[in-house]
């Protein structure tokens, strides 16, 4: 990966100007789906459909393949979070979450996917920091804001 080109549209991310900042979060999703290639890119795909067609054990199949053949894809490791948080095992994809950020860091998506799992088992501590992190990424993303005000409110 390009990291004078991820730098760049990281600081694209904390820009005032919208456009700029929807470009460079399409930027970084691409880089990270893109990370190992076309074929694993094209596993993460056929997961995805197969998820959405309610078929949740190839989906998980195929993750867990690409996980152990590629345990650097960051982006292996997120989408099987993203499965197993809507299949509501919210401790694997925690894990799932922490490898992520281990590998990268500045993965605002398994950040806010840590917070979200936090706060559906009611860890809402853990679910702020969690948001936090992502806003120090992003912090023009609202979402991340209304989540924070959401989980002070449950403490």
């Amino acid at each position: 990966m390009n990291q004078n080109l991820i730098d760049k549209l990281l600081l694209d991310l904390k820009s005032s100007d919208l456009n700029i900042r929807e470009r460079a979060t399409s930027q970084l999703w691409r880089i990270w789906f893109w990370q190992k290639g076309k074929i694993p890119l094209e596993q993460i795909e056929e997961s995805e459909r197969l998820l959405s067609e309610g078929d949740v054990a190839a989906a998980n199949s195929i993750l867990d393949d690409l996980v152990d053949a590629l345990p650097d894809f960051a982006e292996a490791w997120n989408r099987r979070a993203v499965l197993r948080f809507m299949t509501k095992n919210y401790d694997r994809a925690i894990a799932d979450c922490e490898r992520v950020i281990e590998l990268n860091p500045v993965h605002f998506g398994a950040l806010h996917g840590l917070g979200l799992c936090h706060a559906a088992l009611g860890n809402y501590s853990a679910a702020i920091r969690a948001f936090r992190s992502a806003l120090e990424i992003q912090p023009h993303a609202i979402e991340n804001q209304r989540l924070i005000l959401e989980c002070t409110a449950r403490l």
